[in-house]
């Protein structure tokens, strides 16, 4: 099995954050440094800083809704990090990202088994978002929007888009490309003013004030896990 792969379903961390401990040399292997792509077999041992991975934790689900400056990362050198920001007692990180510049609603857990579940777009998982432009838009751009736009090299997913008023439109995708809206409405000549993320699934942060979380009840995350079988 594949380093990141083993070590996010013990639920110490996302792949993501295992890509990083590696580039920083903080994992082992039977007494070698860990290099990306690495693998695990039965009997090895893996230490992070030395120290045996805990064992897994009762798993935790957060949701928060982020505020602009708060930057979706567990690195502690990393000034305004989420981590930092949410202060939980326990080790948790976040699923996904929502740049800097963004706001709304994050889910933030220790179990890694479900961040690709929910993260990658083969699998179709609704994200809505909310959004202000620079300067009113057209029916055009809604449609143009909606059937797909070019951007790093490939063309966006059909996606759902609802003009809220001459500057604002509701959109919901079923993919998370780098800064994808932000890049979209670059596309046809749009600067985005404000991003707000309202859904992720059927989680919502309605009720949470800004930079407020709050643990998922038991019936979010029955059907969250109902979802991502």
């Amino acid at each position: 099995m594949r380093i990141n792969k083993y070590i996010s379903e013990t639920g110490y961390c996302s792949r993501r954050e295992t890509d990083r401990l590696i580039a920083e040399c903080r994992i082992t292997i039977n007494g070698v440094a860990c290099e990306a792509g690495d693998t695990v077999t039965e009997g090895d041992i893996v230490l992070i800083d030395g120290s045996p991975i805990p064992s897994k934790a009762m798993p935790v689900y957060l949701v928060l809704n982020k505020p602009v400056g708060i930057t979706c990362t567990a690195a502690k050198n990393v000034k305004g990090n989420i981590i930092d920001f949410v202060a939980f007692p326990e080790r948790i990180f976040p699923v996904g990202r929502l740049d800097k510049a963004s706001e709304g609603l994050i889910l933030l857990t220790n179990d890694g088994t479900i961040v690709n579940k929910i993260m990658r777009s083969e699998y179709g998982h609704e994200k809505e978002y909310l959004v202000k432009v620079d300067k009113p838009f057209e029916h055009d751009f809604i449609l143009g929007m909606s059937e797909g736009v070019e951007i790093l090299g490939v063309t966006t997913k059909p996606c759902t888009v609802e003009k809220i008023s001459d500057s604002e439109f509701r959109i919901i995708l079923k993919q998370g490309l780098n800064r994808q809206i932000r890049r979209m409405c670059k596309v046809f000549g749009y600067r985005v003013e404000r991003l707000e993320r309202k859904r992720i699934m059927n989680l919502s942060a309605e009720g949470l004030s800004s930079g407020e979380w709050r643990e998922l009840t038991p019936g979010e995350i029955e059907e969250l896990m109902s979802r991502l079988v």
